[in-house]
């Protein structure tokens, strides 16, 4: 995918994600800590995280197209390594999900997974979730370092 009505289809896609993946992460993290949370809101975890695991290859990819397109510098390369590496994460928070979705059933169902499983799943999902805010914050700051550091230097000093 290269662009979407006339822009670089990275410009727009990348904007689920940083939507996506942080509420995502912040609805599973409630889920993990409020199990009436959980029972009202692990199928919709489980589609976010779904959407945004698909969404994030086709938002890399379009960066990769925009990257050959546009003046390469050491910001852009550094952006376009921490943008890889996205879909780990979103893969993690996906896994996560489908912990939460199986703690959830095993709850409906009345067989409730041991307080071991229960406290080691939590802890993977409450690390899932972290992990990825702090990644999507990474990869975002980055860009926008890329795209706006050299443009804000130069009308700081077209102002002087």
């Amino acid at each position: 995918m290269s662009t979407i009505n006339g822009l670089p289809a990275h410009v727009l896609l990348v904007h689920f994600i940083v939507v996506l993946a942080p509420l995502t992460a912040l609805l599973a993290l409630l889920c993990v800590a409020w199990p009436a949370a959980r029972r009202r809101l692990v199928w919709l975890v489980v589609a976010l995280a779904a959407v945004t695991t698909i969404l994030t290859p086709l938002t890399t990819e379009a960066g990769e197209w925009l990257q050959h397109h546009s003046e390469n510098s050491a910001a852009v390369e550094r952006h376009a390594d921490l943008g890889d590496s996205m879909l780990f994460f979103s893969l993690a928070l996906l896994v996560a999900a489908l912990l939460l979705a199986f703690m959830h059933v095993r709850d409906a169902r009345d067989r409730a997974v041991g307080r071991t499983v229960a406290i080691i799943a939590s802890v993977l999902i409450v690390v899932a979730s972290v992990a990825t805010m702090v990644q999507v914050y990474r990869i975002g700051d980055s860009g926008a370092q890329s795209a706006w550091s050299d443009a804000v230097t130069e009308q700081s000093s077209d102002d002087n």
